[in-house]
């Protein structure tokens, strides 16, 4: 049995979802891709067992095949050669594969296809299409505030949750908050999700920058991706989300309005003689003056900056986690950003100025308690 294939397109797809597979896996079979061809159609798979990936290409065969590939090795061969035709010969007796091109032939040990685990199948118990540009917007603003604890897994990655007539993302690690809103998708449905972080950052990697329909279909236990050529299949926390809506402040009345390039700049500068312990820096407002600051005791480091800024509210102290400041402040894209306060013990909202009706990005950051000096 054989298929021949251009060498840079099958290398580009290989690429496209190489991210599922383990390096170690308890069952060394997905060590492989599994490449299965029916008529023209080449089907390349890739799993580990929580994460799947597959994605299509049109390739010459006569025959219908199924077999297990080893990733690194067809990876490395089809890296290192140039554009070309690339025959894979495949024995179907003991599954061994030849990849033939213009210049040698390589033999590699693949495995039977039929020994390959069994992708989740889409259950049809709900949809809702999102352009691709918006998903990856949607997982760029949010997932860097999802948490890393283990005990806590709930908090480990995003929530998607559907209103009807718009759908939020939400992503927390009890310290910090971002949830994105999306009021231009109708999924016509109340219900919500959590998604893992590896699968989103695989869709980071993986989803075009453009308005290729991306199609999410969900059930109970696993969430698909499906776009162009390629689909994504995960399988959900099986958690309840706490209910975030309640920390986030309705009344913040002392609103800051600042540059966000002059703010996240000076913040870079200041957490440089910051306590490498607890990264925390002073935000003093005083009229149109924002003082930030920053010690190290132990160190015997300190500095201290003046930014200019609009300030409609009682002059107060605050403190805050710098990297998270910086992480959010990153995140934005707009020109200006407002900071609202309400106590230096009470959460402080950060948002972008040019929030629109298609989109709204809220940014929850809890403060930090001050060291006098």
């Amino acid at each position: 049995m054989k298929f021949i294939a251009p060498s840079s397109e099958l290398l580009q797809h290989l690429l496209t979802v190489n991210g599922a597979i383990m390096s170690k896996p308890l069952i060394p079979i997905l060590e492989n891709f599994l490449f299965d061809i029916k008529g023209h159609e080449l089907t390349i798979y890739s799993t580990d067992l929580e994460t799947s990936m597959t994605t299509t290409m049109t390739v010459e065969s006569k025959d219908d095949m199924r077999v297990a590939v080893p990733s690194k090795m067809v990876i490395d061969i089809l890296r290192s050669l140039p554009e070309q035709p690339v025959t894979f010969n495949v024995d179907p007796a003991t599954h061994g594969i030849e990849v033939v091109n213009n210049n040698g032939r390589y033999k590699m040990a693949g495995q039977d296809g039929i020994d390959y685990p069994s992708l989740p199948e889409k259950s049809g118990d709900g949809s809702f299409t999102v352009p691709a540009n918006v998903l990856l917007r949607a997982i760029s603003k949010t997932l860097f505030a999802a948490g890393s604890d283990e005990l806590r897994l709930n908090l480990t990655g995003l929530f998607v949750e559907m209103k009807g007539d718009s759908v939020n993302f939400v992503a927390t690690d009890a310290n910090k908050l971002v949830r994105f809103t999306r009021n231009d998708l109708k999924p016509g449905v109340e219900h919500n999700f959590i998604i893992p972080k590896k699968p989103l950052n695989l869709l980071k990697t993986a989803l075009p920058n453009d308005e290729t329909p991306v199609v999410v279909d969900y059930n109970n236990t696993n969430v698909f991706f499906s776009f162009g050529d390629t689909q994504l299949i995960c399988r959900l926390l099986d958690e309840r989300y706490p209910e975030y809506g309640a920390v986030i402040p309705e009344q913040n009345p002392h609103v800051l309005t600042i540059s966000r390039m002059d703010f996240l700049s000076s913040i870079n500068r200041i957490s440089i003689f910051a306590s490498k312990t607890t990264h925390q820096v002073r935000l003093k407002i005083t009229g149109s003056e924002l003082t930030i600051s920053a010690e190290d005791i132990e160190m015997a480091n300190e500095a201290q900056e003046v930014v200019h800024c609009e300030y409609d509210g009682d002059d107060m102290e605050i403190g805050f986690n710098a990297k998270f400041l910086k992480e959010m402040l990153a995140a934005l894209d707009s020109d200006t950003v407002q900071l609202k306060l309400s106590q230096p013990n009470r959460a402080g909202l950060i948002l972008p100025t040019d929030n629109d009706n298609d989109e709204n990005i809220t940014m929850l950051i809890m403060p930090m308690m001050l060291n006098n000096y």
